[in-house]
């Protein structure tokens, strides 16, 4: 299906740029990285999306990663209308909060105990704060071109929007009102580099109280972490007496049901959640070991709290989602959807391109490649990802609008969805020569 008309969408677009900041509350929803006029969603079904124009869009975006069983899936949307009839807001404990506790931990044994919050920002700032309290350092070490929300201190050599917007993301900080004094604490290393994470805990070792990784990197686009980097971590951390902190907040239950941990096999101190273990709601967690998680309060010294951590609306769809995935395990399903979808990509390219996918998450940069780092990520045509995104989304499929982010897909994602993808990917690389 083609894409007739946006005539709805920018009228919207242009009412909404006079009440909210760029017309968007979250920056790369702006298309400012590709150019053009932002979609104004109406509603969501399975692998679809219709826009407020009534053009049918093949979902590619998900959300940013937390639907993994597709839009509107019955099964979370009658537990979603079950909990509304309840109450949408307590500020006190209910019996769901420990059911999805229980399904996190289920999955992830080397954690024993989980801490839920609203959003993954919070989570991976309590993690951190966590840390801080535990080892009584100061220092925090992140990689140039992960996320890990817009917390002060993680705003240093950010990626996603700030690589697409054309925020510094050279320099920290990495966003005006950061104080320079918070982001010095906050040492940066490249991604995929063990010797110079080795050089950096040479010389800060003992002042680092934790390092925070995206295990598989899907806010510079999806970047697949090496054996020896990963054995890097997990060396360096232990030897100086730092915390290791999986940012699972995009990876969490979509890279099998045990996360990046699983697959990856994995052994950090601390995991942070979010996505999709709110089933489409807003939500976050962090967790790890008993001996760490005693000391947030009300047990121990370190203060985190939340007047909507827990909501019952969010702990529903999230257990439903869980539940589901637990029973379904879908994960060789999504393997080899994108396996030929990868496959179909790569086979179509009419221009130097590198497709790296690991599971569900998939990114097309327009670089021969290898793209391993931030800094063989930022080497992509820009131009020419415009001009393939403008192409799919004038055919219907609707990829994520930056080169630096991952694109995901569901289990409403079949054949059909395959063969239309696949279809508009050749027709767009033709035209593109």
């Amino acid at each position: 299906m083609s894409v007739v008309s946006d005539s709805r969408s920018q009228a919207l677009f242009e009412r909404a740029q006079r009440v909210i900041p760029g017309g968007v509350n979250s920056p790369v929803r702006a298309f400012q990285a590709v150019g053009g006029t932002p979609r104004f969603i109406a509603k969501a079904q399975g692998a679809w999306m219709w826009d407020v124009d009534g053009n049918e869009l093949l979902d590619y975006i998900g959300s940013w990663g937390p639907m993994i069983l597709g839009h509107a899936h019955p099964r979370v949307v009658e537990a979603i209308r079950k909990a509304l009839t309840d109450g949408t807001s307590f500020g006190a404990p209910t019996e769901r909060e420990i059911e999805l506790a229980e399904l996190i931990l289920a999955a992830y044994p080397a954690c024993d105990q989980v801490r839920f919050v609203s959003s993954g920002t919070e989570a991976t700032m309590s993690a951190l704060r966590l840390a801080r309290g535990v080892t009584g350092r100061d220092y925090i070490v992140k990689f140039r071109g992960n996320y890990h929300g817009h917390a002060d201190g993680l705003l240093v050599q950010a990626g996603s929007g700030l690589l697409s917007a054309g925020g510094s993301g050279k320099s920290a900080p990495s966003s005006a009102g950061v104080p320079p004094a918070f982001a010095e604490l906050t040492l940066v290393a490249d991604y995929n580099d063990p010797a110079g994470l080795e050089r950096l805990f040479a010389e800060w070792g003992d002042s680092i109280a934790a390092v925070i990784f995206e295990p598989v990197v899907g806010n510079a686009g999806v970047l697949v972490p090496t054996p020896e980097f990963l054995a890097s971590l997990h060396t360096l951390t232990r030897k100086h007496g730092a915390l290791l902190i999986a940012d699972e907040v995009m990876t969490g239950f979509r890279l099998a049901l045990g996360g990046a941990v699983e697959r990856l096999g994995l052994e950090p101190d601390l995991v942070c959640w979010g996505k999709i273990i709110g089933g489409g709601m807003p939500v976050g967690a962090y967790g790890g070991k008993a001996e760490y998680m005693r000391q947030v309060a009300p047990l121990g010294p370190v203060y985190q709290a939340g007047t909507l951590s827990g909501n019952p609306i969010a702990m529903a769809a999230g257990i439903e989602t869980l539940r589901i995935l637990s029973e379904e395990r879908p994960y060789d399903q999504l393997e080899r959807y994108g396996a030929r979808l990868e496959a179909g990509i790569r086979a179509a390219a009419t221009l130097p391109v590198t497709v790296n996918r690991v599971g569900s998450m998939i990114t097309v940069f327009f670089h021969a490649g290898p793209v391993a780092t931030y800094a063989e990520a930022v080497r992509s045509d820009t131009e020419a990802f415009k001009r393939f995104f403008h192409g799919l989304l004038g055919r219907g499929v609707y990829w994520p609008p930056s080169q630096f982010e991952a694109a995901f897909f569901s289990t409403a994602h079949g054949e059909a969805e395959l063969e239309q993808t696949l279809a508009a990917v050749g027709e767009v690389f033709q035209a593109l020569g």
